[in-house]
């Protein structure tokens, strides 16, 4: 793709899109919790092989909000994309619970939310950078290995990711099109003249 854009588009300027950059760190934020998930499962079928063996009925722990703690880390996975203004009554205490018992999903999901404000509020580019450094910094001192990938990529595509900043471009209305041209497709479940397809989209689209 940047082969075709440097060649058809000579003197564009290329900028990596804010949300794939952001959906880096939603990922490593949901890999910790998935990890922490998986604990849980272990730690749940231990204690039911425990009480096999001894010949007691196993009782899991029951929180506050009427979740396991196994429920409690599947459930929260949709409050964990959400900043907290948006969640729900439900989606509050989960947050609260899972960020009382664990404390390194509650320092990733700050450290993704910091990522998502620095391209929401910030406006100048050359401010952009400080605010990515600092926030490279802090990912470095916490030493999350999930979130070492993401800043690494920042730090690869720093100078397309800042490109961002002069007219916060994005590549929502390529998806848009993109979108459009699947749906049209499907409509004739495929296409067999690539030339007269690609003519009716220009009469259509263009």
């Amino acid at each position: 793709m940047r082969l075709i854009a440097k060649r058809c588009f000579p003197r564009a300027t290329r900028v990596t899109d804010r949300f794939h950059v952001q959906k880096l760190a939603t990922e490593a934020l949901q890999q910790i919790r998935i990890k922490h998930r998986w604990e849980a499962l272990d730690q749940e079928n231990d204690a039911q092989e425990a009480a096999r063996a001894n010949q007691t009925a196993y009782k899991p722990e029951v929180l506050s909000n009427g979740d396991t703690l196994k429920q409690l880390l599947a459930r929260s996975r949709y409050a964990l994309y959400k900043k907290p203004n948006k969640w729900t009554q439900k989606q509050k205490e989960r947050a609260e619970l899972v960020f009382e018992r664990f404390p390194d999903i509650k320092r990733a999901y700050e450290l993704s939310i910091e990522l998502s404000n620095i391209f929401e509020k910030t406006t100048d580019k050359l401010y952009g950078l400080t605010r990515l450094a600092k926030w490279h910094e802090k990912v470095r001192q916490s030493g999350f290995k999930a979130f070492n990938t993401v800043a690494r990529t920042i730090e690869n595509h720093y100078q397309t990711i800042l490109n961002y900043f002069d007219n916060r471009s994005t590549n929502a209305s390529a998806e848009s099109f993109n979108a459009k041209i699947k749906a049209f497709r499907a409509q004739f479940r495929g296409v067999r003249n690539v030339e007269f397809f690609l003519y009716r989209l220009t009469q259509l689209y263009a």
